[in-house]
C-alpha cells in the first residue's frame, strides 16, 4: 500500500509540473489579425486631383499616416498610428487649403473623417470591438478622396460663369 501511495504522489507531482504558458500565448495572439485583414480598400484619386494634392503637405502627411493603418500587426501599433493620424488631421484642418478644395463640401467630409477617427480612438481606449468604427473611418476617408475627384471633375460652375459673361 505505501508503494501505491508513493506512486500516486509522484504521478500527481509530475502531472502538475506541465507548462501552461503555451495556452496563454495562443489566447493573446487572436483577434487583431482578423480586424486588419478585413479592412476596405482605400479609394484612388484621379490625376487632376492628385496634381493639386501633391503640393498640400498636410494632406500628404495624413495620407501617409492612413496608409500605415493597413500594415499594423498589433493593437498597440494601431493606437500609436491613430494618434499620429489625429495630429496630422488637426494640422490639415488648420492649414491653408488649395483654392479648388477650400469649399464646404471638402471641409464637411474632413469633419466626418475626424469624427470617425475619434470614435475609433474611443473604442480602442475602452477596449470595445473597433472593427465597425475602423470601417466607418476608412469609408469617411474614401468619401473625402472621392469628393476631391468630384470637385476637379465638376465643370458646371465654370460653364455657368462663362454663360454669364456672354
Amino acid at each position: 500500500m505505501p508503494k501505491i501511495l508513493l506512486f500516486l504522489i509522484v504521478l500527481v507531482f509530475i502531472a502538475s509540473c506541465k507548462d501552461p504558458v503555451s495556452e496563454t500565448v495562443e489566447a493573446q495572439g487572436t483577434g487583431w489579425e482578423i480586424v486588419v485583414d478585413s479592412l476596405p480598400v482605400k479609394s484612388s484619386v484621379n490625376s487632376k486631383a492628385e496634381l493639386l494634392l501633391k503640393d498640400w503637405k498636410e494632406y500628404t502627411s495624413v495620407e501617409r499616416s492612413f496608409d500605415k493603418l493597413y500594415n499594423t500587426e498589433f493593437r498597440e501599433d494601431f493606437v500609436l498610428i491613430l494618434e499620429e493620424l489625429i495630429e496630422n488631421q488637426k494640422k490639415m484642418e488648420d492649414s491653408v487649403y488649395p483654392s479648388a478644395f477650400d469649399i464646404p463640401q471638402i471641409k464637411s467630409r474632413q469633419k466626418v473623417f475626424k469624427t470617425f477617427i475619434l470614435k475609433t480612438k474611443g473604442d480602442l481606449e475602452y477596449r470595445q470591438n473597433p472593427k465597425e468604427s475602423i470601417i466607418q473611418m476608412i469609408v469617411a476617408f474614401n468619401n473625402l478622396r472621392n469628393q476631391f475627384n468630384v470637385v476637379v471633375n465638376n465643370t458646371l460652375l465654370e460653364e455657368l460663369r462663362a454663360n454669364e459673361e456672354n
